[in-house]
């Protein structure tokens, strides 16, 4: 199961609806906050899709569970733009795969569940931004952390967090999932 901020029921409802009904409820969420939009209809994915690409949110996917079609969407935040990179150590996608090719790596991906869900670096560690103080013990101080979201911005403040614990090798991993065209997977 695939965590949401909020759930819209849009099931049995035909185009347009399914966007109106979404509009409204993406207008009172939170930047940064995923919202599931359950539907029937199949014309759904591809208006979903494109309505939030048109926007500026961030379409994660779909998942069919029988007739039911759930769609997640992530709300755009400020930090979906380009922002002043703070953390001083950081690594470029390229230099990210090489160093994931060469064998063992600490990578922590600090994006919504939802995010990581549909899409991910293989062998990332899921610790959403908002979870990191509290599952700082399952990371190791010594250990050289990378840190990566979806445009390098929320890895910047967890990379700033991790360093202000006492994790001495931290890099950000700059511009992020947004821009990687290395390998990925699925969890969902």
């Amino acid at each position: 199961m695939i965590k949401a901020n909020e759930v819209l029921d849009a099931k049995g409802l035909a185009c347009p609806m399914p966007i109106v009904k979404t509009k409204k409820v993406m207008g009172d969420l939170e930047p940064g906050h995923v919202l599931e939009i359950q539907a029937t209809d199949k014309g759904s994915t591809a208006d979903l899709k494109a309505w939030a690409e048109r926007i500026g949110h961030q379409y994660l996917g779909t998942v069919e569970e029988g007739d039911v079609l759930k769609h997640y969407v992530r709300k755009a935040g400020s930090d979906d733009g380009e922002q002043e990179t703070k953390h001083p150590h950081v690594i470029n996608n390229d230099d990210l795969a090489s160093k994931a090719e060469e064998g063992s790596l600490v990578l922590v991906d600090v994006r919504e569940e939802a995010e990581y869900r549909f899409n991910h670096i293989p062998g990332a560690v899921s610790i959403p931004l908002g979870e990191l103080d509290t599952r700082l013990g399952e990371l190791n101080k010594d250990d050289e952390i990378h840190v990566v979201c979806r445009t390098g911005n929320r890895s910047d403040l967890a990379a700033q967090k991790l360093t202000e614990k006492g994790f001495t090798n931290v890099i950000n991993v700059v511009p992020g999932m947004s821009e990687w065209s290395g390998k990925t997977e699925k969890s969902v």
